[in-house]
Formats: structure tokens, C-alpha cells, sequence
């Protein structure tokens, strides 16, 4: 059972005894996972995470899921449950609770943590629930039992939902690393109870499925970090995402090790770290971790910085740094260390910063050249086998791109699961399981709300496509003016170019075309300034289309007397 299906229409009242799953992000995208469950009028929703902005979305600085859906029946939301702390899971939080305060957060005591310090930035005190894996709550119409996975941050959790109309598990992200750091294996006896129970529609996470074999284990990257430390002569700079405690706790170990002082640049690593540390999540030896302001007074050698900025966000220290916009300066001999995956989208702002690091004469360790990340995700094997112990009736892949979601469906059919029960989906399209059959039965709202600055939701694809256009074409503004009466014009048209790469002084031909459209036009009676902004717009735009093979926004301002 596969999507797309075009004439999708409005989903109709649930039936009774029905349970009705809608993602509102996660689909096709890596980022945005956002679900929600509804049974008995009431709604359960599964993360609320945002999607980092592309370079085809100019100025925006993160992505949410639509609320529309669900906005009039907030009061009926009887929990957020958060399968753990990573932004694309956690980070449009805020943002819901902004139109709604009150409704409970649950969540393991890391990812609750993290997304409090998160909230009070947004002066926003939540109501949360903390649990742990093994345990089981009643949260409102739906009983939920959490169960420990293992991931690239601490405290993951997948979550089992009970309600009469059957089971449905949601992995959140996770993957089977035999050897974790934290020795918190993927409970897999817990997974095989559930199958053996009876799972009615498993969400299983689809990031690697087209990755053969069985992911490394986190611990394979320590001996790679001691390899870069111990040829490294001046600073050594990571970069990494700010909520990945293994992976720094890495670092911290292999700094202290080879007698290098640590500090912590921007300010979500800063914060992250700083929790992560407090609850006894990461382990810092005492004197290793210093401020950043004291680094001038120590040796280059003895200094290792640990930021953000591993995707390319221009905003990032790591872009900042490449760029030559930070107080820190890349000198020759420095040792860059990118300890993070390529987010699919991502790999030419990537490299972009490498390219800039590097021409400042830093030694750039990335997964390209070096074994410094593993992912996240559980591959191909891991899912088969995962598969064989859950024994689900009905599968539906999620957060993953479409080429993920087909290799997840064709992985289940491998372990014996039908075609007709993968249910394949994109975001909005709303899956009912009735009698322990998950079918598709509409599609709601479900696109990307932009968030630029204070403006949340105010920029629409129009807005980013003017951007895009200013940004590649430039813009060329016409100032005429018209009398009122008879339309001609008494004065203009002046014309500036800005980024067009044409010369103002090049638009002699284009202001005569337009002098003599705008003549005939006033003969035929057309005065209306929009009428003629249009007018200037078109004959203007042809001759620049001619002429330049360019199309520029063009702006005319008609001014009556």
C-alpha cells in the first residue's frame, strides 16, 4: 500500500474503536518527525522536532511541522512523548507550546532535561513526566511502555502505545551497537515480548536501510581519535553535533589522555554539555575542561576546541571559523575534526566549509578520509533481524527520505511481512488501523511552516522563490512618473540595477521600447498604475530576457500627479 495517491481527500470521522495515525513530519525528509495518535477523540503525539533549512530556502532558520491539523483540538492532547533530545526530534517543542502551555512532556531525565533548558529560553515552564525504559503510564486514553534503544545521545527511548483498537511501537531513532559506551544495549528481549503480544503497526526508523551489514560499534572511533591526536602538532578543533554526549565523551577521554586542555565554543555545546555533565551522563576529569578566553595563555599544542557547525550551518562557529568571522583564527598546523555524518542536503555547505578551513591551512579529519563517526541509525542487517523478533502485522516505515521508505518496505517483504500490509506514506497522510489492519484513508495539512527570525510561519514559497530570485538574477527597480489624467509620462523611467550584473547605463534601448509601450497604452486609454506597472514589468522583462538571457525581479514604482 503505497502513497503517492493524488486525490487524497479530507479523512473521514474516525470510527469507533479505531486508531488513527497522522505524521505530520518525518517523511520523505530526514528531520521534522512529528506524529500524532488520536483514539476516543483524544490525541497522543510522538516528538515534535524541526528540519534544518536547505540553500533553496534563503534567510530561514528552521522548519516545523504544521499544526493546523490539530491547532482546535489542542485541549485534547494528552501528552508529547519524546523519544529522545535530538533538535529534528525536539526542537519545534517550543513552538506548540507557545499556543498551549500546559500540555505534559514525557521523556527520559536527558532529553527532559534538554528540552527545559531549551523551553526557558522561550520563558516557557512545561508540565513533564519523567520515565524510564521498562517502565509503563497510563497517559490519558493511551497506555505507553518505554523501552530502551540505543542511539547517538543518551537516554533514547522507543515507546510501545496500547489502546483497544491494538499495539502500535514507535522505534524513534535507533540502532544495535553491541559494545555502547554507556553499556545500554537495545532491549531486544522487551522488542521480542511485544512481537510475541501481538504488534499491531510498528514505526520503524528508515535512515540507513539501504546501508548493507550491521553498523560499528561507537567504541571503533576512540582508537581513530588517538591516531589524529598523536600526529597533531598545534590545536585540534571537533566539531560535532551539541547533543552527542558519546562522541565527545570520546574526545574528553583521548584530550585527557595526551594532556590537552578542553573548551567548549557556542553556545548550545556550552549548555548541552553542561546538563549532560550534571546529570552524570558525561564524564569530565577534574581541570580538563577550561573557558574558551582562557586559551591564549596555553600552547597550541595543549589545546583542543570542541563546537558546533558539522552540517555547514553558516551560523555555526565551524562556518564562522572557515570564514574567517570568529574570534578564533584557523592558523596553519591546526587539526579540523568533522566527528559527524553528511545530512542528506547538507554535503555542499559541508564541504564549502571545508574548502575554507583547509585554505587556511588546517588539517581537515572527516568521515571521507577517516573512520571519525558511525551512525545512528540501524542498517539493513540489524532491521532484517529486527524485523524476525518484532513480528509486526502491519509496517510502516518512517523518518527517512522516500528512497529509505522503499528499502524498508522491500527489507520487511524479505522477513515475510506482505506488500499489502507496508504502508508507505508521506507526510499528513492520515493511516487508520481498524481490526488490526492499518489502511489509508485521507490526507491532511501538513507543510513547512518557516521560521525566520521572531516571524513564525509568515514566509511563504512565494517569499523564499522573491529570494531566490533577488539572490541569483538581482533585482532592477523602475521609477516613472505618470499624470494622473492622461497617463503620459512627465518624468522617468530612471532605472537601477542591483546584482543583475547589468550596467545602469546599458538600459538606453529598454527605456525607449518602454517609452513608446507606455505611449500607446495612455492613447488607448490605460492609466491605472497597476495597469502600467504591469506593462513596464513585461516590456521591460522581455528586453532584459532578449537581450541578457537573464530574469531579474523587476520592480516598477509608478508615481501619479
Amino acid at each position: 500500500m503505497s502513497h503517492p495517491h493524488p486525490d487524497l481527500g479530507t479523512p473521514p470521522p474516525l470510527a469507533e474503536g479505531a486508531l488513527r495515525v497522522t505524521p505530520l513530519g518525518g517523511l520523505g525528509e530526514i528531520g521534522r518527525n512529528m506524529t500524532v495518535f488520536e483514539y476516543g477523540g483524544r490525541l497522543l503525539i510522538v516528538d515534535c522536532g524541526v528540519l534544518f533549512p536547505e540553500e533553496q530556502q534563503p534567510g530561514v532558520d528552521l522548519i516545523l511541522p504544521d499544526f493546523t491539523s490539530i491547532r482546535d483540538r489542542l485541549d485534547k492532547i494528552d501528552g508529547i512523548v519524546l523519544t529522545h533530545g535530538h533538535e529534528d526530534h525536539i526542537g519545534a517543542v517550543p513552538y506548540l507550546l507557545r499556543e498551549k502551555p500546559d500540555i505534559p512532556l514525557i521523556g527520559s531525565k536527558l532529553t527532559l532535561a534538554l528540552i527545559e533548558a531549551k523551553l526557558t529560553e522561550h520563558r516557557i515552564r512545561p508540565y513533564t513526566l519523567e520515565v524510564k525504559e521498562g517502565e509503563r503510564e497510563r497517559i490519558g486514553a493511551f497506555d505507553c511502555e518505554f523501552i530502551a534503544v540505543n542511539h547517538s545521545i543518551p537516554d533514547a527511548l522507543a515507546v510501545a502505545i496500547r489502546t483497544p483498537a491494538g499495539m502500535v511501537v514507535a522505534t524513534g531513532d535507533f540502532k544495535m551497537d553491541q559494545l555502547p559506551l554507556d553499556k545500554r544495549l537495545t532491549d531486544l528481549p522487551t522488542f521480542a515480548r511485544l512481537g510475541e503480544e501481538g504488534i499491531d503497526l510498528l514505526l520503524v526508523d528508515s535512515t540507513n536501510a539501504e546501508v548493507p551489514g550491521f553498523i560499528a560499534p561507537e567504541r571503533d572511533i576512540g582508537p581513530v581519535l588517538q591516531q589524529v591526536f598523536d600526529r597533531a602538532d598545534k590545536r585540534i578543533i571537533v566539531a560535532s553535533f551539541a547533543s552527542h554526549v558519546h562522541r565527545i565523551q570520546q574526545v574528553l577521554d583521548t584530550a585527557h589522555e595526551f594532556g590537552r586542555k578542553v573548551a567548549f565554543v557556542g553556545r548550545s555545546m556550552v549548555r548541552n554539555m553542561g546538563i549532560a555533565r550534571d546529570l552524570g551522563y558525561l564524564k569530565v576529569p577534574g581541570g580538563l575542561v577550561v573557558d574558551v578566553k582562557t586559551l591564549d595563555d596555553l600552547p597550541d599544542e595543549d589545546v583542543v576546541l570542541i563546537c558546533t557547525g558539522s552540517q555547514g550551518e553558516p551560523m555555526a562557529a565551524l562556518s564562522r571559523m572557515a570564514n574567517r568571522d570568529h574570534q578564533i583564527r584557523i592558523v596553519e598546523g591546526d587539526t579540523v575534526i568533522l566527528a559527524s555524518s553528511l545530512i542528506p542536503g547538507n554535503e555542499n555547505a559541508v564541504y564549502r566549509v571545508i574548502n575554507g578551513l583547509t585554505r587556511w591551512g588546517a588539517d581537515v579529519v572527516h568521515k571521507g578520509n577517516a573512520k571519525v563517526h558511525v551512525s545512528g541509525h540501524a542498517s539493513a542487517g540489524e532491521l532484517l533481524y529486527f524485523f524476525n523478533i518484532c513480528k509486526p502485522r502491519n509496517l510502516m516505515p518512517v523518518h527517512g527520505e522516500w528512497r529509505h521508505l522503499r528499502a524498508v518496505s522491500e527489507l520487511g517483504q524479505k522477513t515475510g511481512i506482505s506488500k499489502d500490509h507496508i504502508v508507505i506514506a508521506e507526510d499528513g497522510v492520515v493511516i487508520d488501523l481498524v481490526n488490526g489492519s492499518a489502511k489509508i484513508v485521507g490526507k491532511v495539512q501538513a507543510g513547512y511552516v518557516y521560521v525566520d527570525g521572531l516571524s513564525v510561519g509568515d514566509i511563504s514559497e512565494g517569499s523564499l522563490k522573491d529570494r531566490r530570485i533577488l539572490g541569483e538574477e538581482g533585482i532592477i527597480s523602475v521609477f516613472l512618473v505618470v499624470d494622473s489624467n492622461t497617463g503620459k509620462i512627465t518624468a522617468g523611467p530612471n532605472i537601477q540595477a542591483r546584482g543583475s550584473g547589468i550596467d545602469d547605463d546599458a538600459f538606453g534601448p529598454a527605456i525607449a521600447k518602454m517609452q513608446d509601450a507606455l505611449s500607446r497604452s495612455a492613447q488607448d486609454g490605460v492609466i491605472e498604475p497597476r495597469q502600467v506597472q504591469q506593462l513596464v514589468r513585461r516590456v521591460l522583462g522581455k528586453w532584459v530576457s532578449d537581450t541578457y538571457r537573464r530574469r531579474p525581479m523587476i520592480l516598477p514604482v509608478v508615481v501619479e500627479v
